[in-house]
């Protein structure tokens, strides 16, 4: 089913984003090229340029703070949290009394903070109809991928609505337990940073080769581009890949000499790892309080 028409599917859905920051801004956005009204979408921001500027780009509703948020539960609510995850237990218990109606279920919850538990945003916010979501950078212009999680607390329907508005900015994959979400900020959350120090590097090598800084970035950039998507659109394995590229005695063959001398894959493994791990102290970390 195209996103066109599961928008159609949801015509009764409003969906309200606490933060109107560059992540909200760019689901947004999203979710009105992929056939949802700007009626139905409203964004608390407290910052006045901030909520002018996407009422002028998208014609969203701005609302100034918390206390304005006024759900009409004839509709299916949703609530996106994108702050920032030392704001979210704050944000949360302000919350919590606007979610509360007595014929009607209460809002669902998405949240895109990173290292926010479930079982956190729940006692926070008293209130079970929640998904933790983990979106990357590439969202911004529609080449993101988005983990998600939800306990059985949350129905078929609610997990389809939740990746409708993650598949309005790139892709979105489920995860089967919760701790995994650490494993997805690891290698996506925070993937963009390594790809981006790749670049770097590649960059850099080319020009103390002689290359010019124009010249070197664009064959740096065109080539992890072109290789990305010759990947994406092979079904074979990237090592397949990679050895098809590599002629015994040749310059890339002794490019990955080196490569493995130094030890580089191993490298890139301990970092996600340490990426994983430290996702996992900063959810220990937010739940406390």
């Amino acid at each position: 089913m195209s996103i066109n028409k599961t928008a159609q599917n949801n015509s009764n859905a409003h969906i309200t984003f606490i933060g109107g920051g560059n992540m909200g801004r760019a689901l947004i956005s999203g979710l009105l090229a992929n056939g949802f009204e700007p009626n139905q979408i409203s964004v608390v921001e407290a910052n006045a340029v901030t909520a002018l500027k996407l009422y002028e780009d998208y014609g969203v509703q701005g609302i100034g703070a918390l206390e304005q948020i006024a759900f009409d539960f004839s509709k299916n609510n949703v609530v996106v949290m994108a702050i920032k995850p030392q704001d979210f237990n704050v944000v949360a218990k302000g919350l919590t009394a606007k979610l509360k109606h007595a014929s009607a279920p209460g809002p669902l919850i998405l949240s895109i903070a990173a290292g926010i538990r479930l079982k956190d945003m729940s006692r926070w916010l008293d209130h079970t109809r929640c998904v933790r979501a983990m979106p990357n950078t590439p969202a911004l212009i529609g080449k993101g991928i988005t983990g998600l999680f939800a306990d059985a607390a949350v129905d078929q329907a609610d997990r389809a609505l939740a990746e409708t508005i993650c598949n309005a900015v790139g892709q979105a994959v489920w995860v089967s337990e919760e701790k995994l979400m650490d494993a997805v900020t690891a290698v996506s959350g925070s993937g963009p940073a390594y790809v981006f120090a790749f670049l770097e590097a590649m960059q850099s090598a080319g020009e103390k080769l002689g290359l010019d800084t124009a010249t070197a970035r664009k064959l740096a950039y065109a080539t992890l581009e072109g290789a990305t998507q010759l990947a994406h659109d092979s079904d074979e394995h990237a090592g397949v890949l990679r050895e098809r590229v590599t002629s015994k005695g040749g310059t890339t063959a002794a490019a990955l000499d080196v490569m493995k001398q130094q030890g580089w894959h191993e490298i890139l493994e301990k970092a996600i790892d340490a990426a994983s791990q430290r996702g996992k102290a900063m959810g220990d970390e937010l739940g406390q309080s």
